[in-house]
């Protein structure tokens, strides 16, 4: 047997449950987001000489036998695994499938979960040899390019030192982010069409997400910060507009999701990216998401201006009590002003909502309701809060109700959190009810009727599934 190459790595995505589910996943039909770290990872090291394989197990149904093709025709001596906490233990399989194809092959993890959990991680998974916490582009680097020798170096590693796990600390000095390449979307399997936005949020296809920013200033209780703390740093305006140009030309991408927390965070920014696509038209639109508190309706009209098409906003709950428990400036009378704001400037806004979180109660559920139902909201996305490993209410959440920490399940889909005074059932009746009660409201069916025209591309995905759609509207289950 061919002896495993040193320069060569396999990185992968997990999907976090059987491949043959997927066909019913009710989040793989409405959105299917490039794995761009993972991506950007791969430009970086490729840049440097180390040849990379991306396998997206959630684009890539086919992924065990590509998984084993690579290890057997490629021979990489690493193979890294970047996942969240619901997917955390289909990469542990996957590691030990990789173990037994490729013996001496070293095994790495990085992601949210791992970052928060670190020394746990090796303690209790002895098929993982490394984690890399924070961002990975430096920390994997260094570890390929002969750092196994003294890993105690290498800064953002937590590795073994006899048996017991040792963290060698946050890097001090992060990345000048436009110093990195373009993400290597080339090494996504069908790319870009196999990546979907969800459904009513993009008016033309092929389309994808774009990150341009890393971290966020803000430390809200339910957000987990493991990876890049509560730092927050952004591309500049001329390379997002170089980036934009690359995906249009390279794959034809006609409208961009920007997954930043903080899109609009640094004004002069975006009024500079906005007058370099005014002026320099690439005939592209994007969505982008922000916080109230950085928009006004001068930016807005120039967003407007410069292709943007939706923006969310982070609503959580109509309470604003309880809001003001789990993040800063819980105003929501600010909040109504600027999404009112944004439809005055033409464009589509999407409220982000969550339910569950401590201290919920039917009351304040019933206020979310009215408070959403009282605004000119085109589209929602309620999730289930689950108190993620690294956000402020995970140390303490057994105060505050009662928690069934199954990692599988924690996917923002299923409520394994119950607050003090509520139970599960309530919950997932009170669920349903928010959503039917916001679908079949007579404005928000209009709405949803001129996309028609304004996205048809999402009425083909609508119709081509609808039974999918109506099966988890009716059930709440994620696998119909």
């Amino acid at each position: 047997m061919r002896t495993l190459d040193s320069k060569k790595i396999l990185l992968v995505h997990p999907l976090g449950y059987e491949p043959e589910d997927a066909a019913n996943d009710i989040s793989r039909k409405a959105n299917i987001m490039p794995p761009l770290g993972l991506a950007s990872i791969a430009a970086y090291l490729e840049q440097r000489d180390i040849s990379v394989d991306l396998i997206d197990c959630h684009a890539d149904l086919g992924f065990y036998r590509r998984i084993k093709q690579t290890l057997t025709d490629q021979r990489p001596a690493y193979i890294g695994f970047s996942c969240t906490t619901s997917s955390f233990l289909d990469g542990v399989r996957l590691s030990q499938m990789a173990k037994a194809e490729a013996p001496g092959i070293k095994v790495i993890f990085g992601g949210a979960h791992v970052a928060a959990l670190k020394e746990r991680i090796l303690r209790d998974y002895p098929s993982i040899d490394y984690l890399v916490t924070g961002e990975g582009e430096e920390t994997l680097y260094e570890l390929i390019n002969g750092g196994e020798d003294d890993p105690g170096a290498i800064e953002g590693l937590v590795y073994r030192d006899n048996g017991e796990p040792v963290f060698t600390g946050r890097r001090k000095k992060l990345l000048d982010l436009d110093s990195l390449p373009f993400p290597a979307y080339e090494k996504l399997t069908g790319y870009p069409e196999r990546y979907l936005l969800p459904i009513f949020n993009y008016p033309k296809a092929p389309n994808t997400s774009c990150i341009s920013s890393r971290g966020c200033p803000y430390a809200c209780s339910y957000c987990d910060r493991s990876v890049f703390g509560r730092t927050f740093r952004y591309n500049s305006a001329t390379y997002l507009y170089e980036h934009l140009f690359y995906l249009k030309d390279r794959f034809k991408i006609k409208h961009i999701n920007f997954y930043d927390d903080q899109f609009t965070f640094n004004r002069a920014r975006v009024e500079e990216f906005c007058n370099l696509m005014i002026n320099k038209p690439l005939g592209m639109t994007f969505n982008c998401a922000v916080r109230a508190e950085h928009i006004d309706l001068d930016l807005l009209k120039l967003m407007r201006k410069a292709g943007c098409w939706m923006i969310s906003l982070g609503i959580e709950t109509g309470d604003e009590d309880l809001l003001a428990q789990h993040r800063q400036n819980a105003n929501l009378n600010m909040l109504a002003d600027k999404i009112r704001l944004i439809k005055k400037a033409g464009i589509r806004v999407k409220g982000l909502l969550m339910m569950g979180l401590p201290g919920e109660s039917e009351k304040s559920i019933q206020k979310s309701m009215d408070y959403v139902f009282s605004l000119p909201i085109d589209d929602f996305n309620l999730s289930k809060f689950t108190p993620f490993p690294g956000s402020p209410l995970y140390k303490e959440i057994d105060k505050h109700g009662t928690f069934n920490e199954d990692w599988v399940k924690m996917d923002c889909m299923q409520f394994l959190f119950t607050p003090h005074g509520m139970s599960k059932e309530k919950l997932d009746e009170l669920f349903i009810k928010f959503y039917k009660s916001h679908y079949t409201r007579p404005k928000v069916m209009l709405g949803y009727t001129t996309m028609l025209w304004k996205s048809p591309d999402s009425w083909i995905r609508f119709i081509k599934d609808f039974g999918h759609f109506i099966s988890f509207a009716r059930s709440n289950k994620r696998m119909g």
